[in-house]
Order: C-alpha cells, then sequence, then structure tokens
C-alpha cells in the first residue's frame, strides 16, 4: 500500500473514490491460456470495484503448465466417408484426417490435391 498512511484513513479514501475491495477466499487460481495455463498456488486474491468495473489482484506462488492438446479420434465413419470421396487407403485417410484435426472436407481436399 502507501507508506506512512494508516489503513483506516486508506480506506475512508478509498471510500471515497467510490473504490470497494473484497478479499476473496482461494486455494488456487488458474488462468487458461490458448497453449498454457497459469497456475497460482496459495493466492491472496482481493476485487476491486471501482466506477462500474470490476478487477482482479492476485499474489501467490505463480507456475506454469503447457496444456495438453487433446489427441483427435478418427472413426471408421469419418473414414469410410472421406474413402467414398477420394479412393484413397485407409492409412493416407487417417493420417489426412488427424492432420486436419478431424476436418472431413479438408482432408478430402488434401488428399484430391
Amino acid at each position: 500500500m502507501m507508506p506512512n498512511m494508516d489503513p483506516r484513513a486508506l480506506k475512508r479514501m478509498m471510500d471515497s473514490m467510490g473504490m470497494k475491495t473484497t478479499e476473496i477466499n482461494a486455494s488456487r487460481v488458474v488462468i487458461e491460456g490458448s497453449d498454457r495455463n497459469i497456475i497460482i498456488e496459495s493466492p491472496n486474491v482481493t476485487m476491486v470495484e471501482m466506477q462500474g468495473s470490476t478487477s482482479f489482484q492476485i499474489t501467490g506462488v505463480v507456475s506454469e503448465a503447457e496444456k495438453e492438446q487433446a489427441k483427435m479420434e478418427v472413426t471408421e465413419d469419418d473414414i469410410a466417408m472421406v474413402r467414398e470421396k477420394t479412393g484413397a487407403s485407409d492409412d493416407a485417410i487417417k493420417k489426412a484426417l488427424e492432420e486436419t484435426n478431424g476436418d472431413i472436407a479438408e482432408a478430402i481436399l488434401k488428399l484430391k490435391g
């Protein structure tokens, strides 16, 4: 906080500015990103509400974890549909479907091109 300031005076000043803080009891905070997660253990979380906006202040022990990519499962129906349109082998179809993350239309175009 601010050095040499009485906590009660700081609270009154914040109240006069319309600023409201609330402590949140949390055991863990996870921020999920597209390629990694940020994990905060033993967090101190404060919710700050001011001028119609809410924000959070978080402190704690920070670590990062790479996200696991879910393995795409290729079904027999998908293989049969692509085989019907392209006449390609099952192995080639499976590879194309895995490379296109299961997108059948894209796999057909890939095998025809």
